[in-house]
């Protein structure tokens, strides 16, 4: 009984954590007002793409960006080293249209394999002040996207971080899977900023500026991490000064999302091991999360399977829900994921189980290559 009375108490200090975290940091997007749309500010934009092996999705996704309502903008092709012809695709796509630059990056013994170099090649080679990067699989939704983005940056605000979706495939719960994991991210990764914690931004739809690059000696202090071009780098320039956030539905990118259960857990491990990089404060806030999610549901199970103060656990779980619910529900309607509202509880447990099965994967054994 003493034992149970312990583990009861713990779970209330635990679900009273997840109901504060939810209400005074990601509340803070949550119930984020609608601001008044920026005047489009037309500066001169560059926009990067660094692809490898993305020959058919350069076909299919490229015509989008280059039909972009835009005034002045130049489009950065970078081929990182590919062997299929994605080179090809990309010299016949430049022949046709004038705004178009290609970067050609060979492996260097040194940053074998690595996007940042390929990146740091496509920077130094843009022609503008003002970038905007994006991936070869990813479509804008809208021929607005580069007027939206581009009008969030002022004297002040050098780093624009933008909601990078996935396609909805239907009757598929991986996909699900995919895009609640990804609405998670961008509800934390904007609640963040919101506060004045900027620490990551995704690379299928980000903004900032040469400047800013030039000055933290680009990717150099992690350049030996292959993953992290997009959230590291953010992790160590953005502050609650020089950042802002993008989420007018017109600024949104969609991407072609993994179809197995494998090639997404492979992506994600790549991803997830940036996290240990960030700064202090934010993998603190990051694990105070992860870490009182996962105690929740174990502990709400054992109470719940061992009948001990089962009433009480119930109403916590019904407060914690009604909380969860009300938050996402917000973010979801502001992010055009309204469908994964339905299953919510669902897609939270088997996303913390893969989290969990992961986290220990890469105990094990470190992912190595971007592609």
């Amino acid at each position: 009984m003493i034992l149970l009375d312990l583990v009861f108490y713990t779970f209330l200090f635990v679900a009273c954590i997840q109901v504060l975290y939810f209400i005074l940091i990601l509340g803070k997007f949550a119930f984020l007002k609608d601001k008044k749309k920026a005047p489009y500010n037309n500066v001169p934009i560059s926009v990067l793409i660094c692809a490898k092996n993305e020959a058919e999705n350069l076909k299919k996704f490229l015509p989008a960006i280059i039909a972009q309502e835009y005034p002045n903008f130049q489009i950065v092709l970078i081929n990182d080293a590919s062997y299929d012809t994605t080179l090809d695709v990309m010299e016949d796509f430049a022949s046709r249209h004038h705004n178009i630059k290609i970067v050609n990056v060979l492996n260097n013994e040194a940053f074998w394999a690595n996007k940042k170099y390929a990146l740091t090649l496509g920077i130094k080679a843009s022609k503008y002040e003002h970038l905007l990067f994006t991936d070869a699989d990813c479509r804008p939704v809208s021929k607005h996207w580069i007027s939206e983005m581009s009008a969030c940056f002022n004297q002040s605000k050098t780093i624009i971080l933008g909601y990078g979706a996935y396609n909805k495939v239907k009757h598929s719960f991986l996909n699900k899977l995919i895009r609640f994991e990804t609405l998670l991210t961008a509800l934390q990764y904007i609640s963040f900023a919101k506060i004045g914690l900027p620490y990551m931004g995704v690379g299928r739809n980000l903004a900032y500026t040469k400047k800013d690059f030039f000055n933290a000696n680009g990717f150099m202090n992690h350049m030996y991490i292959r993953s992290g071009d997009d959230d590291l780098f953010i992790n160590q320039i953005a502050n609650k000064n020089n950042t802002e956030i993008c989420i007018s539905k017109d600024s949104f990118t969609e991407s072609i999302p993994k179809t197995t259960l494998r090639n997404w857990i492979r992506q994600k491990r790549r991803h997830i091991t940036t996290a240990n990089h960030y700064k202090t404060k934010h993998k603190s806030l990051l694990a105070l999360f992860y870490i009182s999610q996962f105690l929740f549901w174990l502990l709400a199970i054992v109470l719940l399977i061992s009948f001990f103060k089962w009433q009480f656990v119930l109403l916590l779980i019904a407060i914690r829900l009604l909380v969860q619910f009300i938050i996402f529900g917000r973010v979801s309607n502001k992010l055009n994921e309204k469908d994964l509202i339905l299953y919510l509880p669902v897609l939270e447990l088997f996303l913390i189980a893969l989290q969990l099965s992961i986290f220990i994967s890469n105990l094990i054994s470190k992912p190595k290559h971007w592609k």
